[in-house]
């Protein structure tokens, strides 16, 4: 069965899309630790990071900076945190979470719940950003 993460990339689950290429995909996580969270993804499925053949590797590191680039200028913050877990979806993935303190990547803290108007625009903020 296709993860969660493929069926966003097909369009059958809506998505705060930030930026798109013809292998990757990055959308503002649902249950963000920071304003501006943001999930990056090969749109071809992989359970595990390093499962993926060099070049698919390389690509969505490649596409992780550029978006991380973007969130940046658009959320105001110090740095872009990076993580890679990747238990709780079978589907593999870089979070990205705007930084001002260390303690704003923390995920045992509660998540963020926010309103669908200032999700889309805090997608198009970064999105604007995004080259």
């Amino acid at each position: 069965m296709a993860s969660i993460f493929s069926r966003i990339v097909a369009g059958e689950i809506p998505s705060y899309k930030v930026a798109e290429d013809e292998n990757y995909y990055a959308f503002l996580d649902i249950a963000p630790m920071a304003k501006g969270h943001t999930l990056v993804i090969p749109k071809h499925e992989v359970d595990y990071m390093m499962d993926l053949n060099d070049e698919e590797y390389q690509g969505l590191w490649a596409f992780a900076r550029r978006v991380a680039m973007a969130i940046k200028p658009a959320m105001q913050c110090k740095r872009v945190g990076i993580a890679v877990l990747g238990m709780e979806v079978p589907h593999c993935h870089i979070h990205l979470v705007p930084l001002n303190q260390e303690s704003d990547m923390d995920f045992r803290k509660p998540k963020l719940t926010l309103p669908a108007d200032e999700m889309a625009a805090i997608a198009g903020s970064i999105a604007a950003n995004f080259k």
